[in-house]
């Protein structure tokens, strides 16, 4: 057996971990107490784990997150209003699964965004496709997609993610080629996959915030009425860590 051509070989089929570990036990005798079947074992397992790590993290490179939230950083103190028990089963993912909405609302520095990245990051690390964006900025990628031809493929990609996190929306006013592509996404997302909303306007003036009755209703129907609610409270979260620090 030609030990040197067989790393080659998983070099080439794209197993370089299994390359790796392959090649330390034959130079390195790391894992002579194995039999043959515990090490191949061991060396298909390792380089699954490492394929499931890196999709993971381009999932999570890709969703464009603003930042490194985790769910174990979550503050759950009783002056903010948020329900530990629900939210800890919005972690659970069945929304995803459910093809139901989440909105978050809540003043500025009240943490909607850092839950709403919390939700997003755990999506990606069980392999649902996921993408944050600012609302007002993601308004002028639709308008640039439109000057460019690409909308249709924007909104196919939309229709494709599992997961789609708008942030602050309604602090920027929305026009008529906002409301249109808002609605466009909504019918398109609508019982086929879940978004995440999070915003400092009270959901009962999402209506005035988009601004044409007949488009609002149509977007409020789809988005509003399927989703999970939770309205922040207390002191901006962000004066508390400056306080604290």
């Amino acid at each position: 057996m030609n030990e040197h051509n067989t790393i080659e070989k998983m070099k080439q089929m794209r197993m370089g971990t299994m390359a790796e570990l392959y090649h330390k036990n034959l130079t390195e005798h790391l894992y002579q107490d194995m039999s043959a079947d515990e090490l191949l074992a061991f060396l298909v397992d390792s380089e699954w784990e490492y394929r499931q790590n890196k999709s993971i993290d381009n999932l999570i490179r890709q969703a464009g997150f603003k930042q490194a939230a985790a769910a174990t950083d979550i503050d759950y103190h009783n002056s903010r209003n948020l329900d530990r028990g629900l939210f800890e089963r919005l972690l659970g993912l069945a929304f995803i699964k459910n093809r139901t909405n989440i909105i978050l609302t809540g003043a500025t520095g009240s943490g909607k965004s850092y839950l709403a990245q919390c939700l997003g990051v755990r999506a990606c690390q069980h392999r649902f496709r996921t993408l944050y964006y600012n609302t007002a900025r993601f308004f002028d990628a639709v308008r640039l997609a439109k000057l460019e031809g690409t909308y249709h493929k924007l909104l196919k990609k939309l229709e494709k993610t599992n997961v789609l996190i708008l942030d602050d929306f309604g602090l920027a006013p929305m026009d008529g080629q906002a409301r249109i592509a808002l609605m466009d996404i909504m019918e398109d997302r609508y019982e086929k996959s879940s978004t995440i909303i999070a915003s400092q306007i009270p959901v009962s003036q999402w209506h005035g915030t988009i601004g044409d009755d007949s488009i609002a209703d149509a977007v409020l129907d789809r988005l509003v009425y399927s989703s999970h609610r939770i309205e922040l409270e207390g002191e901006s979260m962000r004066s508390k860590k400056k306080l604290d620090n």
